[in-house]
């Protein structure tokens, strides 16, 4: 791993299409905001913010994430912009609430018009090594999104090891994760480059077996253009072209945007 961290990091340092790249990560990211201060302010802001990009002729960015009481707000925002509104759900960010509790609020967020939804596994119950209850509860956290589409947060700096990642990563594609997502960005260490290789490896290997590509998102803790493009290229390296792109692909963030504009406007 050490030698692919350092192959990476060379190319990064030799890019020639490094403002292309990063124009293109724009239409990955998933800009978020997951505050307790939170409010219908801070929501109009980052809808405003996502809807900016168009103003420099760059993508929008795939979604915006919030909390469920602001999807309703969001997705008026955004009607007609193409941006997805994802909210979380199901006792974010611990998953310590009863399922039949988590499932509900999964579905109040989807009948507030949810694009998408960001879960996230019982870490206890699966560390305890009851696995099969993490399959049950993201088949259910599923069934309740229908048609949305479910990405499946691990919590991988809880996880702590490689054999665990990799398992968590297998139960929750076999439950019906549309995406596995690395952290809620609560916890530290929140995306590494050793958890999301040990993903794309399993999402890599269930196409092979299956023919079925499931997505990838890392988040927390990404802010610089240079970490943006590493994980790019992590997941280009691993899984190849086809998933270098919104529907396959993912980069949750909040300050990123910022650095990427910056950059890619010359600021």
């Amino acid at each position: 791993m050490e030698t692919l961290i350092n192959n990476l990091q060379k190319e990064i340092a030799g890019l020639q299409e490094r403002k292309e790249i990063l124009s293109h990560i724009i239409s990955l990211l998933d800009l978020t905001t997951l505050e307790g201060t939170d409010n219908d302010e801070r929501i109009k802001i980052l809808c405003a913010k996502a809807l900016s990009f168009g103003e420099h002729n760059l993508p929008l960015p795939a979604a915006v994430c919030v909390y469920p009481p602001f999807v309703k707000l969001a997705k008026q925002l955004l009607v007609g912009s193409g941006v997805h509104v994802a909210s979380v759900a199901g006792a974010f960010p611990s998953g310590q609430l009863p399922l039949h509790l988590r499932v509900n609020e999964c579905k109040y967020v989807v009948e507030q018009g949810a694009d998408e939804v960001d879960m996230v596994i019982s870490r206890g119950v699966f560390l305890a090594g009851n696995h099969q209850a993490l399959v049950e509860e993201v088949a259910a956290m599923k069934e309740a999104c229908g048609n949305v589409h479910l990405k499946v947060i691990l919590e991988t700096g809880e996880l702590v090891t490689a054999d665990h990642i990799r398992s968590a990563s297998e139960l929750a594609i076999s439950g019906g994760a549309d995406f596995i997502k690395t952290s809620t960005g609560k916890v530290q260490p929140a995306a590494t480059p050793e958890a999301m290789a040990e993903m794309l490896h399993v999402i890599s290997a269930h196409f092979k077996n299956t023919g079925v590509r499931i997505g990838i998102k890392p988040a927390g803790g990404i802010s610089t253009p240079d970490q943006a493009l590493f994980y790019y290229l992590l997941v280009k390296n691993i899984c190849g072209d086809a998933w270098l792109n919104n529907k396959l692909f993912r980069i949750g963030a909040s300050r990123l945007a910022d650095g990427i504009l910056a950059e890619v406007k010359g600021k």
